[in-house]
């Protein structure tokens, strides 16, 4: 094994990452090194030999030491794959997960596609699941809304990235606040903040040191719901649905909830491991 080839550089990266008990180390190394080298991951394998420049040791060497210490590697990278795109990512914004991959399949399963939907996607981060639907449904009109500054100009970033012809409205409100009485949506998809204060002590430590807490965690759940599932009752239209992802423990008190504020119906649909994640009211 020829020093600073690649095969080298991975195998001292794998060694170190594992040593700093970082999971899936050689994956992780695998990731940055392709990031580094502009090369697919698989072709990483058939350039085994191949020499880093200095440049390029001394960027992987930094970006290596930057996952010791437990940064996310979609944070180091600045990207992460979603759905059908790959979307920039900063730490003023949520990693986007799997399960709210789960989510948009199922709003995507169940949208007309020759609507001409007025959609919201609140609390919206990086814009992941807004900027998804409006791939998939180039009619509907969507709304990006969020209450960190900073999140929605890595979501503005996506939207000029992925879907350059379309128009894509951005507004910064904390939940409904600044919304006309009257701005109402055939649909409403949100992934807010569900983690309990509670149980911060339970977080790895690459998402409790490094992902915006504003849109992590919950001092108050139950007033956040009540306001939440308020706002959505002033906001969604006659027959409208509104699709959340929540914490497993609460699917049931938001369904109930909803139930309470008038809603028509309420759905609590599981995730792929086998946890109640999602919940869909209709009014």
């Amino acid at each position: 094994m020829e020093k600073d080839s690649i095969l080298y550089v991975l195998t001292k990266s794998q060694e170190y990452l594992g040593k700093r008990q970082i999971p899936n180390p050689r994956l992780d190394a695998e990731l940055i090194l392709s990031d580094v080298l502009n090369l697919e991951r698989i072709k990483l394998y058939s350039n085994f030999d191949k020499k880093l420049s200095e440049p390029q040791k001394d960027i992987y060497r930094e970006k290596i030491k930057a996952r010791g210490e437990f940064k996310p590697v979609s944070y180091i990278i600045g990207f992460k794959n979603f759905y059908k795109s790959v979307f920039s990512v900063n730490e003023s914004v949520l990693i986007p997960r799997p399960e709210t991959e789960e989510l948009v399949e199922w709003v995507s399963k169940e949208i007309s596609p020759d609507l001409n939907l007025e959609v919201l996607d609140l609390c919206t981060g990086s814009g992941c699941i807004g900027i998804s639907l409006k791939k998939d449904f180039p009619n509907i009109n969507i709304l990006l809304s969020d209450i960190s500054k900073d999140a929605l100009v890595v979501a503005s970033e996506n939207a000029k990235k992925i879907l350059p012809d379309e128009k894509i409205t951005i507004i910064e409100s904390d939940l409904f606040d600044s919304f006309s009485s009257d701005h109402q949506f055939d649909l409403i998809v949100s992934n807010p903040p569900y983690i309990p204060d509670a149980e911060k002590n339970t977080i790895m430590p690459d998402v409790l040191n490094f992902e915006p807490h504003l849109a992590l965690f919950l001092t108050e759940p139950i007033h956040f719901y009540k306001r939440l599932l308020s706002g959505v009752m002033k906001h969604l239209k006659e027959g409208g649905s509104f699709y959340m992802e929540t914490h497993s423990d609460w699917a049931n008190i938001v369904s109930q909830m909803s139930n309470e504020l008038g809603f028509k119906t309420s759905l609590i649909k599981k995730d792929l491991s086998n946890k109640e994640r999602f919940v869909k009211v209709t009014k």
